[in-house]
């Protein structure tokens, strides 16, 4: 097994195509979880927060994957129907990746508590596991190590770095979240990862997502009358933590129905 290469796992991701009853949350799962800048929206922001601190959509980055429905375009914002999933059934040799950041440890468990409390006050089921989307794309399999190499190569030389969740924000009508307060540490790793976008459109695929707004989101896929009740509670609430960032990983999935895998796990270099 090549360096830098761990054991495949699965994680678990509910259906997103699936249906579900009224009153509960979509699974957001990893791959089908939200779109990073919604466009033609403003992001309403949560209380106390910093002057000019995550105002809101500014169509630049997508988030993650097809299933997010229709995703603004990263050179002029507007809506876009998203690109299909390029044949991925089963034993395709195309699959859907997504790099992102765990929160772990004590962290990890404070943002479970705050999916549970937006659970019980709202009576919907908030499934996703919390996570930070860095990038998401599509890929044919037989690039999955050429990209594990060229990612490994990016991690390896950023140090690790405090990551900051302050207050909260949403896009209306479906999702609430946690603002990321420092965008610096993303904005390099985008571009650094424009020479993956790179060599996955020369393939062929579509242009990678590589997101430089990135956020954590509590709760998504909600109803607009379920949205319109929580926001402004929300609105009102404070959120301050910050945890270490040592690590991304590498999840993928080559069906709509699948659970997500991690393929691989990137550590970032120690202070």
């Amino acid at each position: 097994m090549e360096t830098g290469l761990v054991k495949t796992t699965s994680l678990t991701a509910a259906p997103a195509a699936l249906p579900r009853p009224r009153g509960t949350v979509r699974a957001i799962g990893l791959f089908s979880s939200v779109t990073s800048r919604q466009a033609d929206v403003p992001a309403r922001s949560g209380g106390n927060a910093p002057a000019g601190a995550g105002s809101g959509a500014s169509g630049n980055n997508a988030a993650v994957s097809h299933l997010a429905g229709a995703i603004p375009s990263a050179s002029t914002g507007s809506l876009q129907a998203p690109a299909p999933f390029h044949d991925m059934d089963r034993g395709s040799r195309h699959a859907e990746y997504l790099l992102v950041i765990y929160p772990g440890g004590e962290m990890e468990e404070k943002l479970l508590g705050e999916q549970k409390q937006f659970s019980d006050d709202y009576s919907v089921t908030v499934r996703n596991k919390p996570h930070i989307t860095v990038a998401a794309f599509q890929a044919g399999e037989v690039m999955e190590e050429t990209l594990i190499r060229w990612i490994e190569r990016i991690c390896i030389h950023y140090h690790s770095f405090d990551l900051t969740l302050n207050n909260y924000s949403g896009f209306p009508p479906h999702t609430i979240y946690l603002r990321v307060q420092d965008l610096q540490p993303f904005r390099y790793l985008k571009e650094q990862l424009l020479s993956v976008d790179e060599f996955i459109r020369s393939s062929g695929c579509p242009p990678a997502n590589l997101i430089s707004r990135p956020f954590l989101s509590i709760a998504g896929g909600l109803t607009e009358q379920v949205y319109d009740r929580a926001m402004p509670d929300y609105s009102r609430r404070t959120f301050h933590d910050t945890f270490h960032v040592r690590e991304l990983v590498l999840l993928k999935r080559t069906h709509a129905f699948d659970p997500c895998k991690t393929v691989n796990i990137f550590r970032l270099r120690a202070e």
